[in-house]
């Protein structure tokens, strides 16, 4: 069963509030010591580039 446009806006969002926080922690490590920080970062932007 798909989801409804209001759970597409939902997850949407959600996607999109996570990404501005990950964005801000990854500024503060530049160097990538934490790659896991910047690998779900970049797995949550193809998400969101997908969904749209």
């Amino acid at each position: 069963m798909g989801m409804s446009k209001k759970d597409l806006g939902r997850h949407k969002s959600n996607l999109k509030r996570r990404i501005e926080e990950l964005e801000g922690k990854a500024r503060m490590d530049p160097l990538k010591k934490n790659k896991m920080l910047h690998d779900e970062l970049a797995q949550l932007k193809k998400k969101l580039a997908e969904s749209e």
